[in-house]
């Protein structure tokens, strides 16, 4: 799903111009024609979906710098345009004091408003994602902070949010990498709970001999090799939470430690002689069938029912695609900060294939392919070229029917050998240009070169600067193709 821009104007020839360049520019547009209507817009449930805001200033009612001071009073951080036939510099030093991001003047060129609407979007997700990693580094990250817009993570939170009102012990199943740290710790940071320390544990990477002393801590001496004492991971967590990744992993003398520690609220490190109270409150999280294991004799039975007292199922990626868009923009966001690269999005063609893929590995998979692809990227737009082994899988799907392209020569010289010939996708027939007839004589050039240029049209929506370019072709150029192979009028449809 691609970012919805609000546009406000009382003006209806002037609203159809904006959400078709809107469109155009691959973003979803959303209309409102006053500024009371549009203030209902972003007050109310559709907040959350609305990316940013192109803004009219005078309007009858509630004009432009009404709905700017209301935005503010209201705590809405969303990004606003400010668009007015009036583009005294009065005008401008007003809408900046009150928030907006940006100043365009009536009639503003489909290019200056793209530019405004990239660069603000971009400021956005940059800003929310800086405040996102300050508040999961001081353990304040909260539900809202979690990215989504699937209706089937939908329960997922109001679940949350009931788990966090409360220090019932939470156990949050669902396959790896599917974000049950970032749950545990926004129920964590939403609850009563947050100015105290979350501690993570990973039961699956703890040394089986060193289990009970990492949890539950050992005195000097307990042990060879325990030269000093160690509280361990309970009383580090006293007062907060502690977060028990892949539970399911303990061994069983582990298990019945944990077990009382839950029923007494105390633990004995090892060595210890006489218990330590903690107060702690527990979130454990499996990617395992838990049920099977305790048939199976491998989890016990009594624990089971100590941590399974509130479950959360997280969904896997492939079952809320309508996360992909959104959290691609966040890795490559996050990403592109940290590797100093100059990537301002992602194509549309390159998210139509990372919406199609399955995602065995799931959200933590997404990440990974999102940081290749920035690394491995040449130009300002990652596309299908950047995701070679997403796109050699998704190309034998015939639902997918997106244009797969030759990977860049910086890609393939990145690869082995091997990987190189394996992955390369191959262009299917239906977007190839073919270069005979049916009769097998060569086609003439103009003939060519129409198809060649109707797909780049279709390819990159109509943008006319981008088409031309691609194919390496000054716009003035373009035009003159266009009406000398007789589809500028194809053209004025995009």
């Amino acid at each position: 799903m691609s970012e919805v821009v609000l546009i406000v104007d009382d003006d209806p020839v002037q609203r159809r111009l904006l959400e078709a360049m809107v469109q155009r520019f691959g973003y979803q547009p959303m209309v409102a024609e006053s500024g009371d209507e549009a203030v209902a817009l972003l007050i109310g449930p559709e907040t959350s979906r609305i990316d940013a805001v192109i803004l009219d200033l005078v309007m009858p009612d509630l004009d432009g710098l009404g709905v700017l001071a209301r935005m503010r009073e209201s705590g809405l951080n969303i990004p606003v345009i400010v668009q007015t036939a009036h583009g005294g510099i009065d005008n401008v030093v007003s809408a900046m004091r009150a928030g907006a991001a940006d100043f365009v003047v009536k009639p503003a060129s489909a290019e200056r408003l793209q530019v405004s609407l990239r660069n603000a979007l971009a400021t956005k997700a940059l800003t929310g994602e800086l405040q996102r990693l300050k508040r999961k580094h001081n353990g304040t990250l909260t539900i809202a902070d979690v990215i989504t817009r699937s209706a089937a993570m939908q329960p997922v939170l109001k679940a949350a949010e009931k788990a966090a009102a409360s220090v019932i012990p939470v156990l949050i199943e669902g396959q790896s990498g599917v974000g049950k740290e970032l749950i545990a710790r926004a129920v964590h940071g939403t609850g009563t709970r947050r100015a105290k320390p979350f501690v993570a544990v990973n039961c699956g990477a703890l040394p089986e001999n060193l289990v009970e002393s990492i949890l539950f801590g050992h005195e000097k001496g307990a042990f060879t090799g325990a030269t000093e004492k160690h509280t361990g991971k309970f009383v580090e967590a006293d007062g907060g939470t502690l977060f028990l990744d892949e539970v399911g992993e303990l061994p069983g003398p582990a298990q019945v430690k944990l077990l009382r520690a839950l029923q007494e609220g105390e633990i004995e490190p090892v060595g210890g002689h006489r218990p330590v109270k903690v107060d702690v409150r527990i979130i454990s999280a499996t990617n395992r069938d838990l049920i099977a294991d305790v048939k199976a004799g491998r989890f016990r039975e009594d624990l089971f029912y100590r941590l399974h007292v509130f479950p959360i199922s997280v969904p896997p990626l492939r079952a809320r695609r309508d996360d992909i868009p959104e959290l691609a923009r966040h890795f490559l966001t996050r990403i592109v900060a940290e590797e100093n690269k100059r990537v301002r999005a992602i194509s549309a063609s390159g998210m139509a294939l990372l919406t199609a893929y399955h995602w065995p590995g799931n959200v933590r998979q997404l990440e990974n392919a999102i940081f290749r692809a920035v690394v491995l990227a040449d130009s300002e737009e990652i596309g299908v070229n950047e995701f070679p082994q997403i796109a050699a899988q998704v190309s034998s799907d015939a639902s997918f029917d997106q244009p797969l392209i030759e990977p860049s020569p910086a890609m393939v010289s990145s690869w082995p050998e091997s990987e190189s010939v394996r992955h390369a996708p191959v262009l299917p027939a239906a977007h190839s240009l073919s270069l005979t007839d049916s009769r097998g004589e060569v086609r003439p050039l103009d003939d060519i070169e129409r198809d060649a240029i109707r797909f780049a049209i279709s390819h990159y929506r109509g943008q006319m600067s981008e088409v031309a370019r691609r194919l390496r072709i000054g716009r003035s150029t373009l035009y003159r193709k266009l009406e000398g192979l007789g589809l500028d009028k194809e053209a004025a449809v995009q």
